[in-house]
């Protein structure tokens, strides 16, 4: 019974080992090498990403060193593959020139893919943003946390990632809010057209002192003006850079400008308008 239970498993297995031993053996070896390799150059980017972003935070080479350390890897496992192959007889020209048949209807079936690759590469060879940068493009907004050889990953305000293919982002227009070095504040503000000259001039001089005095609006540029009579309301501009360009910060800043505003408003007797109608009943003589 033992002996018929090893002639029908035990021995085609012992066979198939013995027969392909060192094809295993060398599919082994090659396994634990590229872990190995892949390992090393791991280290090999984390350690030269910190160095050259200590030197150069804004170099092409710092946003392109992810996608090359890709390529890297893919080549030098196809290397060790070829070598491996051709070691136990294989006509490796053969085979390449098999895949070179197959590229192309490969290359048609993945044409996205390959347009992603050479997106990602565009988009870092241009600098248009990097990990970290705040960026807005049709309806998506966020920080880039990843630069990927396919895709972007973004994290919107509602703290979702949105994955984006990097072929669609180079197609649009890209604004990189990162990049700016102020940002505008244009608030305008309604009060009654009942208000006296008096007031209505201190109005507009009380928006000048508020953008005056705060520390983080930027001088040049800045003015207040009546801007428009408008349905309801007589309207009165301001119009300012804050140096501070970090959305969170920026909200601040507006938010505590027309709070100072409405404070002001109050503490010196100027209505703000709200949508109204007047009707006018004209009277018949007879």
């Amino acid at each position: 019974m033992i002996d018929d239970a090893y002639n029908m498993i035990l021995k085609p297995i012992v066979m198939f080992l013995g027969k392909h031993a060192p094809f295993i053996l060398g599919v082994i070896i090659n396994a634990v090498l590229i872990m190995v390799i892949n390992k090393v150059i791991n280290l090999f980017e984390i350690k030269l990403s910190s160095k050259l972003r200590e030197k150069h935070s804004d170099s092409t080479l710092v946003n392109l060193l992810p996608v090359l350390i890709k390529v890297i890897k893919a080549v030098i496992i196809f290397m060790l593959l070829v070598g491996f192959l051709e070691s136990f007889g294989y006509n490796v020209s053969s085979i390449i020139a098999g895949f070179g048949i197959t590229g192309l209807a490969v290359g048609f079936a993945a044409k996205e893919a390959i347009g992603n690759v050479f997106g990602s590469v565009g988009l870092l060879g241009d600098r248009v943003y990097k990990i970290g940068d705040y960026i807005k493009f049709d309806n998506i907004e966020g920080y880039v946390e990843k630069i990927n050889l396919r895709s972007t990953s973004i994290r919107t305000l509602d703290n979702f990632v949105v994955n984006v293919p990097n072929n669609t982002i180079a197609n649009e227009a890209i604004t990189n809010v990162s990049k700016c070095k102020k940002r505008k504040i244009d608030i305008i503000v309604g009060v009654e057209y009942g208000t006296s000259n008096e007031k209505l001039d201190r109005a507009v001089e009380i928006l000048k002192e508020i953008a005056t005095n705060d520390e983080k609006i930027i001088g040049s540029g800045m003015f207040t003006s009546i801007e428009a009579l408008n349905d309801s309301s007589i309207d009165i501009r301001l119009f300012a850079y804050t140096s501070e360009t970090s959305w969170a910060k920026y909200k601040v800043i507006k938010g505590n400008i027309i709070k100072q505003i409405i404070h002001r408003y109050r503490e010196e007797g100027i209505n703000f308008a709200f949508p109204s109608t007047s009707v006018y009943i004209e009277k018949n003589g007879n």
